[in-house]
């Protein structure tokens, strides 16, 4: 099980390669969580809530449980053409979510309990706090970071322990 916490859909490359490569990687599971008013949403891969005008998104929390993708559209490849299809067929779920999509809101501590790692571009401004609570859960994870973060005082001994790496 894959978790992108910090990822809109609309625009993580992150969640369109787990998403893509999903059959490939032998993922039982991929979830994306979206925070409130992410300024592209709905740029790339259009997913459309019940709205009053439709011309105009909604900024919304969400979230995005994808467990099957196959090449629905039968045009030999699997790609986000064939997510987004699934996404509005029910096979896979996509969903508003009840806070704000923030990475510490009890809902998405949920969604992180079931995740084997976590793969995603946290908030800088939120960096210690975000990498604290991957620790505190025992969380396997890959996530983009500022390079002056090894400097942070939690953050080196976690190098120096050998519990968190550059790469």
């Amino acid at each position: 099980v894959v978790f992108c916490n910090c990822d809109d859909p609309y625009e993580s490359n992150f969640f369109k390669y787990f998403a893509m490569n999903f059959n490939r990687l032998g993922l039982k599971k991929l979830i994306a969580t979206c925070y409130n008013g992410s300024p592209v949403q709905g740029n790339e891969l259009l997913l459309q809530f019940d709205i009053d005008d439709p011309s105009e998104p909604k900024k919304i929390a969400h979230k995005i449980e994808i467990t099957e993708v196959s090449d629905m559209n039968g045009d030999g490849a699997i790609d986000l053409a064939d997510v987004r299809y699934l996404l509005q067929n029910d096979k896979n779920v996509i969903s508003i979510l009840k806070g704000n999509g923030d990475f510490r809101s009890p809902e998405c501590v949920e969604l992180l309990k079931q995740a084997d790692i976590v793969v995603t571009n946290p908030p800088f401004s939120k960096f210690r706090e975000y990498v604290a609570q991957l620790i505190s859960y025992q969380k396997k994870f890959l996530i983009i970071g500022n390079q002056n973060a090894i400097t942070y005082k939690e953050i080196f001994p976690l190098i120096k322990e050998n519990k968190l790496w550059l790469g």
